[in-house]
């Protein structure tokens, strides 16, 4: 997919203190992928995530949301000053902004979401408290290809967490976020080696389309830690 003087270049969207951003800046640092991260942008200048980022010396811009007069008017700024650094995939890393179909056309095939749940199950927010709700003995965490629909796209992996009998909000979140930070970096590593790519709406991995589940990683196994 790219030359071996290419390094594919990611650009990272945030809202928050970037954990799943440091898993990936991990797993470029270790050497289990090959990329760069381009930029950070975050729609929340206060975001801890970007001071992250400047530790690791990368970029960071603040786009602040709350200064523009329409979601349109914000996505045009984002588009522009993604668009600076020609990213071959955007990641959104905990970046809390639902996103017009115009930004979502622009990067459709190259542009990753991670949402704690077992999508389809649980779009949208408090999926934890969700799914303890409905008494469900199984959650986890996916990593999919960004479409017009909210937390629908086509899947590419998912984590499976098992529900313990005195779990809370708290303790299932932190073991469903444990699992992002293996699942998100995988998913990014296997883009950009060209392994798996989005294709008339299926995600296809070497050469293969995948279920409609995506790859699943069951890390119930890996739940007392």
């Amino acid at each position: 997919m790219y030359s071996e003087a290419e390094t594919p270049r990611i650009v990272v969207l945030i809202s928050g203190s970037g954990t799943n951003l440091q898993a990936v800046i991990d797993s470029i640092g270790s050497g289990e992928m090959t990329a760069e991260i381009s930029a950070v942008i975050s729609n929340r200048p206060e975001a801890k995530g970007l001071e992250r980022a400047s530790s690791h010396g990368i970029k960071t811009h603040a786009l602040d949301h709350r200064e523009y007069d329409s979601r349109e008017a914000f996505d045009v700024a984002m588009m522009r000053q993604i668009d600076t650094y020609q990213p071959d995939l955007v990641v959104l890393a905990g970046f809390m902004r639902i996103l017009t179909p115009d930004f979502v056309r622009r990067y459709e095939g190259r542009m990753l979401n991670i949402h704690p749940s077992l999508l389809p199950k649980y779009r949208g927010l408090h999926t934890h408290e969700r799914a303890l709700e409905a008494n469900d003995a199984l959650h986890g965490v996916t990593v999919h290809f960004v479409t017009e629909e909210l937390d629908g796209g086509p899947l590419a992996i998912q984590a499976i967490v098992a529900i313990k009998p005195d779990d809370n909000a708290d303790s299932l979140a932190a073991r469903v976020q444990a699992q992002e930070h293996v699942i998100y970096p995988l998913a990014i590593k296997w883009f950009t080696e060209g392994r798996m790519r989005l294709s008339d709406g299926l995600v296809v991995f070497d050469g293969q389309p995948l279920p409609e589940t995506g790859m699943q990683l069951d890390s119930r196994q890996d739940n007392n830690s």
